[in-house]
This record gives C-alpha cells, sequence and structure tokens, in this order.
C-alpha cells in the first residue's frame, strides 16, 4: 500500500534523524521526498485547474461568435448560466460535509498531537521541526482542498456542469480520506516510537497517559 511504505520512510528518516551525524541533510532529504508524496494525494486539483482553463476558453471564444450571430446568443447564454448554478444534487451531496468533518478532524488532530510529541520528552528538536514540517505541509494542502471544494459547489465561481461538480466532489473526498489516514497512521507511529524510547515502566505509563491509552 503506498501510503504505508510513505509512512516507513517517514519513521525511517526520524530514527535516522536521531542515531546519526547527519541529522540535517536526512531530514531535508526524508522531508522532500514526504512533500512529494503528499502532493500526490491532490493531483485532481490539477485536473480542476485544467477544467476551468477549458470553460474559460470556450467562454472567451464564445464571446467572439455571439457577436457575430446575435440570434443564437440568448439560448447559449441560459446554457451557459445554468453552468454557473449549482443545483440541490450538487448543494446536498453527502460527501460535501463528510469532506468538512474530514478538514476538521485533520486540523485538530494535528493541533493535538503536534503538542503531545513535545510534551513527551521523547523526541530532540530535530525530530520535532521535522513533524511539525510535515503538519504543516499537510495542513496545506487540506486548506487547497477546502478551496476547491468551496469553488465547485459556490454559484458563480466555475461553469461546470452537475456531473462534473459531483465528480471533482468524489476527486476532493477522495483526496481527503487519504490525508486523513496519512496523519492518524503518522500519529500512531510516532506514540509506538516514543513509548518505545520510554526509560523504565514508570516512563512508560506517563506516556500511555499523555497520549489516552489504556
Amino acid at each position: 500500500m503506498q501510503i504505508n511504505k510513505i509512512f516507513g520512510m517517514m519513521i525511517a528518516s526520524i530514527l535516522i534523524v536521531s542515531a546519526t551525524g547527519v541529522r540535517a541533510y536526512a531530514q531535508s532529504t526524508e522531508l522532500q521526498q514526504l512533500l512529494l508524496n503528499i502532493e500526490k494525494l491532490t493531483q485532481f486539483k490539477a485536473i480542476l485547474s485544467d477544467m476551468k482553463k477549458g470553460y474559460q476558453i470556450y467562454q472567451q471564444g464564445y464571446g467572439t461568435i455571439s457577436n457575430l450571430s446575435k440570434g443564437n446568443f440568448n439560448l447559449h447564454n441560459v446554457y451557459l448560466t445554468g453552468l454557473m448554478a449549482v443545483s440541490p444534487a450538487v448543494r446536498n451531496n453527502p460527501r460535501v460535509g463528510q469532506i468538512i468533518g474530514q478538514q476538521n478532524d485533520i486540523l485538530n488532530e494535528y493541533r493535538r498531537y503536534s503538542n503531545l510529541f513535545r510534551q513527551s520528552g521523547s523526541f530532540n528538536n530535530n525530530e520535532l521541526s521535522y513533524m511539525d514540517n510535515v503538519f504543516r505541509q499537510l495542513v496545506k494542502q487540506s486548506n487547497a482542498n477546502t478551496d476547491d471544494l468551496v469553488s465547485v459547489t459556490t454559484a458563480g465561481n466555475l461553469r461546470m456542469s452537475d456531473d462534473d461538480r459531483l465528480r471533482a466532489i468524489e476527486r476532493i473526498y477522495n483526496g481527503s480520506v487519504e490525508q486523513l489516514q496519512f496523519l492518524r497512521f503518522f500519529n500512531r507511529k510516532a506514540v509506538i516510537l516514543s513509548l518505545q524510547r520510554s526509560k523504565d515502566l514508570h516512563d512508560t505509563r506517563s506516556l500511555k497517559k499523555l497520549y489516552a491509552i489504556n
């Protein structure tokens, strides 16, 4: 599974950072690789961008033609205006609420675990900085998903048919699911690493209490 490979590289990089004398280099290399993988989670954004450009080009071309043929303008204008509107089928799509909920989960869980990892005392400054970079990039991609969702579900932003909007929403949903899975698996692996580094039973119990683990 691609996500598992990403997390495997990520956890391996944390161990390398703490165990070798080339911390900065390892951190930079692994972070660059991770960012490339995270970017793949939102490749659909390029599809939406191309779709938007296509409609813009069509609109510009249509403007020229309409000046030459006023007689058919009203008919075509009705069609184009319809593409700008958002139907109930799009607005009430359950995926919209699910995406919003996932974006909130990403933000809340990122903040919670970022603080917990700092409180744990299990990670050095370089490792915490690495984690912060991972979290920031993930939140950045999450925000991009939210922007795309607003554009697709708001009338007047994009000229798209209902089918196009529904397909775009599904792509955004899939990207959002993968981002949340990524974050949760990353946090679980980091928690396990933190527990493995505990010096004695008392430390382990304290960390489990911190992470709310029974």
